[in-house]
């Protein structure tokens, strides 16, 4: 029983801990490619195209023994669904790779950390929080936002020094073939611009989340409303891209390099990424996954100190922390939010500090596939 208890606990984390970690392996990958001259376009169509062929047939299996009363294919599911596909796909990850090209994956790891505040901020917009002050989750989450908004402004405005100058020397003739086979950072940059494009591909998941909460409550048959909304996100893609990208020989596909990071992604993204997600969710409540998402800090400074020089600053490392510390603390106000409403007379009691916030719905999206990252 013991044994089994603590494979229960050890399994779950040692997969989200490496599934954050292909995630920056695969971020880093992109960045080589898009470096190299791929078209960021091109890229996100044969991504979510060969995603979404995979995860068609593998959500009907995933549900093969639920039933649903509700057809996908009602009007108003539809016009979630292309809303979704809009949201997730065509705006997330076309200004996502946009921004990627523009700065590295360590930014690509900060402004990510935005999401929960992001969403936070939204629900108050949009009426679905309320603001007091008496309630521990609420100046959680406001002190969480505000944490997480400085750590974006930090990481922003201020690079320092590089951690590894490029003075320093590899200890061995691997590490040192590595910087010459993939990109972390390239000079020149435009890291202002990529912020901006990478924080935009974060608000625009907020506004995913809020279409993705009415909709499986609709349709809870998550994994097949994921594979229509990656299939019009495509297809919205595709239009775009087609716009932005005229010239035909972008979109020939050698078989080398670049190909073989459209397959891995796709692979990854859409069915490697999702089930273990749903399964650890399944197994550990909905909280759990995102707890994993400031790994990828861990991991992109780890990559990037390790097998790069002249990569990776000191004000990078320190705006996506900041980011890291606002995204628990609001994470902490969303859990302890559940807590109040299963427990609301232990938290009615009012405290001496005056005003009020509350805050009602946010959930990290479980199926959201390229969610967290461009990949």
């Amino acid at each position: 029983m013991e044994v089994k208890v603590r494979r229960e606990e050890f399994v779950p984390f040692v997969a989200m801990a490496i599934m954050e970690a292909c995630t920056i392996a695969l971020t880093i990958m992109a960045k080589t490619a898009l470096t190299g001259g791929m078209s960021p376009f091109v890229f996100v169509v044969y991504t979510n195209a060969f995603g979404s062929v995979l995860l068609l047939p593998f959500s009907f299996f995933f549900h093969k023994n639920e039933r649903n009363e509700e057809s996908i294919f009602s009007w108003p599911l539809l016009v979630r669904v292309f809303f979704l596909g809009f949201t997730g796909i065509f705006l997330f990850q076309n200004l996502a790779f946009v921004g990627l090209s523009f700065s590295s994956p360590i930014v690509v790891c900060a402004m990510v950390l935005l999401m929960p505040s992001f969403s936070f901020l939204l629900s108050v917009i949009l009426g679905r929080s309320k603001l007091d002050w008496r309630n521990t989750s609420s100046r959680a989450k406001v002190m969480g936002t505000i944490i997480s908004i400085s750590g974006a402004f930090v990481e922003e405005l201020y690079k320092g020094p590089f951690i590894r100058p490029a003075s320093s020397s590899s200890p061995t003739r691997f590490l040192k073939s590595i910087p010459r086979l993939f990109v972390y950072y390239n000079i020149p940059d435009n890291w202002f611009l990529g912020c901006i494009f990478l924080a935009a591909a974060v608000f625009s998941v907020s506004l995913f989340n809020v279409v993705q909460t009415g909709t499986v409550k609709k349709y809870p048959h998550v994994m097949k409303v994921a594979s229509f909304y990656s299939i019009v996100g495509t297809i919205q893609c595709l239009m775009f891209s087609l716009f932005m990208e005229r010239d035909l020989t972008a979109w020939k596909i050698q078989p080398n390099f670049d190909l073989f990071l459209i397959i891995a992604t796709g692979i990854f993204g859409s069915v490697i990424r999702t089930s273990v997600h749903v399964k650890c969710t399944q197994m550990k409540g909905p909280y759990y996954v995102p707890l994993f998402k400031p790994f990828g800090i861990f991991w992109a400074t780890l990559f990037g100190t390790s097998f790069f020089v002249n990569s990776l600053h000191y004000g990078s490392v320190l705006g996506a922390a900041i980011g890291g510390v606002g995204y628990y603390t609001v994470s902490w106000g969303q859990f302890k939010e559940t807590e109040e409403k299963q427990n609301p007379k232990e938290e009615r009691k009012p405290i001496k500090t005056i005003h009020h916030h509350e805050e009602n719905e946010y959930k990290v999206p479980l199926l959201i596939n390229q969610e967290e990252s461009p990949v």
